[in-house]
């Protein structure tokens, strides 16, 4: 209560705030991002929101897009630089350790400006002065949402700013299918249906807003690049770089296509192996008892949710495939054992 009361005080007179949240941010990056700034624009700050890189082009209809600013887009680097070296505020959305911000993470903690950090990844890094944590939360959004409501002003929420953080619970919780979708969830949602948010439009610019080229793609991919191993409860995808070009693919294009790898029956591990210009990146989804972030952080460098995690290789596309399929097949005992709270 003590740490709310001080960042209430830090946000009750006009700031200079600069919000950033994760490389690549999904709906709940940006969405906790947008509906952090545009609670704040109404509270009279001056916001800026800065992304370390691009984000997928079906998270553009959120209100706030069109000033989004890409670090990594050589014409907004310096005003993005200049925001963060004037900002008062910092405020760290949807990720835990600074290094996942890339360059801006150095800059963020050479600052002497007052650092938050809303997040519900394992093994926050201790760099702010205010911190909003817990594993228990589905998504960023709902924490956002809770601390607007703890800081008295549930009166400036409104329908934009409810349909940012519906995107981001209703993505991060799998369309409300995963573990993570509590009681909770469902009460905050609720909240937000009250607000406005057009759940139905939502979801489809989210999920139904394809390019003929990523449709292709996924067909494509699942036709010729799904790898199915039964007898280890495993399945994935390996998609080369001349994949991704020949399919013309955009940031996004690859979203949600590990989950088709969990959806066949008897799977328990699912993996996307995507070569990109700086290495390997991959993607793990598991079944609810499969705890994929500890495989994740012990081989990958990665980590992330218990049935939804990334890492990264420096090795070839080859080679990581087969590092993961000897880890697996080396590994059966430790990756499938059920963890004792799911399993009572």
């Amino acid at each position: 209560m003590e740490a709310l009361a001080s960042f209430k005080r830090e946000i009750s007179s006009p700031k200079k705030i600069f919000i950033t949240t994760h490389v690549k941010p999904d709906a709940d990056a940006l969405g906790s991002s947008l509906g952090m700034a545009n609670y704040l624009t109404k509270k009279g700050h001056e916001v800026t929101v800065v992304t370390p890189t691009d984000y997928p082009s079906f998270l553009n209809w959120m209100k706030g897009n069109d000033e989004v600013l890409d670090f990594s887009n050589p014409d907004h680097t310096q005003a993005a630089t200049n925001s963060l070296e004037d900002a008062d505020i910092i405020i760290c959305l949807d990720f835990s350790c600074l290094s996942r911000v890339n360059e801006l993470g150095e800059m963020i903690r050479k600052s002497d400006a007052y650092i938050v950090n809303i997040d519900h990844h394992q093994d926050p890094e201790d760099f702010a002065d205010f911190r909003v944590w817990s594993t228990e939360a589905a998504a960023t959004c709902e924490q956002v949402y809770e601390l607007i409501v703890a800081l008295g002003d549930e009166k400036l929420l409104d329908k934009d700013i409810a349909e940012c953080l519906y995107a981001g619970i209703m993505t991060d919780t799998g369309g409300f299918r995963h573990p993570n979708t509590t009681k909770n969830v469902h009460l905050v949602v609720a909240e937000l249906l009250d607000l406005g948010a057009d759940t139905s439009q939502i979801a489809n610019w989210i999920y139904d807003s394809n390019s003929v080229n990523r449709l292709k793609f996924i067909g494509f991919a699942i036709s010729r690049r799904l790898v199915v191993h039964e007898d280890l409860h495993m399945a994935y995808f390996a998609i080369s770089k001349k994949d991704l070009k020949k399919y013309q693919s955009r940031t996004g294009d690859t979203e949600g296509l590990v989950n088709y790898a969990l959806s066949l029956d008897g799977i328990k591990l699912a993996a996307l192996f995507s070569e990109r210009e700086d290495g390997i990146k991959i993607s793990f989804r598991s079944s609810s008892e499969v705890a994929v972030n500890k495989f994740a952080a012990k081989y990958f460098d990665g980590g992330g949710h218990k049935n939804a995690s990334g890492g990264k290789s420096n090795l070839s596309l080859k080679e990581t495939v087969e590092l993961f399929e000897t880890l697996v097949k080396d590994h059966q005992d430790e990756i499938f054992q059920a963890d004792p709270v799911t399993a009572n």
